[in-house]
């Protein structure tokens, strides 16, 4: 699959732009907290650069078609890299907040464009183990780089995180080559029995999306809250590496058993993981001692998380017709962002009204009811791959 055209700097491109991600995730607000800001402004930071990141998603498929694949690709890298050198002239809060818009805009395009340009560049058949190759150049940054911002700061400097940050730039050059790849492949027709669907040929796309906002909020959930769970920080260290390890590898694993199979089959096992995950950590937060139940909760969820990243997005692509499968990406995308940021809120305010077990539970409860979604087959997902 890597020897498709533009398929080695797609992985270029998501490499660097990743890597400034993950350095500047927990550094952005901890350089607020630096100049002044409390818990709520260093929150904030995270909370603009996502909301700035759901807004720009929803603009990103009418920007390539505008203006073509390799200007959007171009523009989204320097937006994503160059605000993080400019954290270095000031650290109070709405400097930073401003920066996290531009930066929440430059990663709209990483994300949309990242996920999309695999389906324009794979065919249907290898598709599975293209998105999962694609999610371990995604999880390989964040793996490393998430845990070791903090230790460069506080060891080396904030300096050297926010140069480290601007890598984003340096992959404008693979983002120009994946760019120019996709703008010369020819446009892709409408079919004569979509031309006049109008908004009802995306139905087919809000079953795969909220089944992955039901894991996604799971997730978003564990990351955000299990340092609160009072258990010690290695077991908190080691529940966090299994999440997002195991989601790493199931995401690449769980691609070849897709294309053989259908993502369509493989979605409902991984629901119910999901909430054996979740009912496993309501019961080791609800008491101390419980941290073997708490990782084997974790290390669920995070098979879970993999899983259903790849098989969502697989049935997302297979939902439309091949010239909206950027479309696709884009509503993966905010589907991906929204539960994130709703499970660190909504756990949140159920966890401060009734502890976090009852939290918890109802995120399992919110998973549960995704379930009947994971059985709907609509007439584009047999079409798919036609057009």
């Amino acid at each position: 699959m890597w020897r498709a055209p533009g398929m080695p700097a797609l992985l270029g491109m998501v490499v660097a732009g990743f890597s400034g991600y993950a350095l500047l995730m927990p550094i952005a607000p901890l350089w607020a907290v630096r100049g002044g800001a409390d818990e709520a402004g260093a929150g904030l930071v995270t909370g603009v650069f996502m909301l700035f990141t759901v807004l720009s998603q929803l603009f990103v498929p009418a920007a390539l078609r505008r203006f073509g694949w390799t200007r959007v690709l171009v523009v989204g890298m320097l937006l994503l890299g160059l605000p993080a050198a400019a954290h270095l002239l000031s650290d109070a809060l709405t400097p930073i907040l401003l920066l996290a818009a531009v930066r929440g805009a430059g990663f709209a395009v990483l994300t949309v464009c990242g996920s999309g340009a695999v389906a324009e560049l794979v065919e249907p058949a290898r598709r599975g183990r293209a998105i999962g190759a694609f999610g371990l150049g995604i999880a390989g940054p964040q793996v490393l780089l998430l845990p070791a911002a903090p230790w460069i700061a506080e060891q080396l400097g904030f300096g050297l995180v926010f140069l480290l940050a601007t890598a984003p730039v340096l992959g404008i050059f693979a983002a120009a080559r994946l760019g120019r790849s996709i703008d010369k492949l020819p446009p892709h027709p409408d079919p004569a029995d979509e031309a006049h669907r109008g908004v009802r040929r995306y139905l087919g796309l809000l079953p795969p999306m909220f089944l992955l906002l039901g894991v996604t909020l799971a997730g978003g959930a564990l990351i955000t809250f299990v340092p609160q769970f009072g258990v010690s920080a290695m077991i908190t260290t080691i529940g966090l590496l299994l999440l997002t390890g195991l989601a790493a590898l199931t995401r690449w694993g769980i691609g070849h058993l897709s294309d053989r199979v259908g993502a369509q089959r493989l979605m409902w096992p991984f629901v119910l993981v999901t909430i054996a995950g979740l009912i496993a950590t309501a019961w080791a937060a609800a008491d101390t001692g419980r941290e073997g139940m708490l990782l084997t909760g974790m290390a669920l969820i995070g098979i879970a998380y993999g899983a259903l990243q790849n098989l969502t997005l697989g049935a997302a692509f297979a939902a439309v017709p091949r010239r909206d499968q950027v479309v696709a990406s884009a509503v993966w995308n905010i589907g991906f962002d929204a539960g994130t940021g709703l499970g660190a809120v909504v756990v949140g305010l159920l966890a401060s009204a009734f502890s976090f077990p009852p939290a918890l539970l109802a995120a399992a409860t919110l998973a549960l009811l995704t379930l009947p979604l994971a059985f709907v087959r609509g007439h584009q997902v047999r079409t798919a791959g036609t057009d």
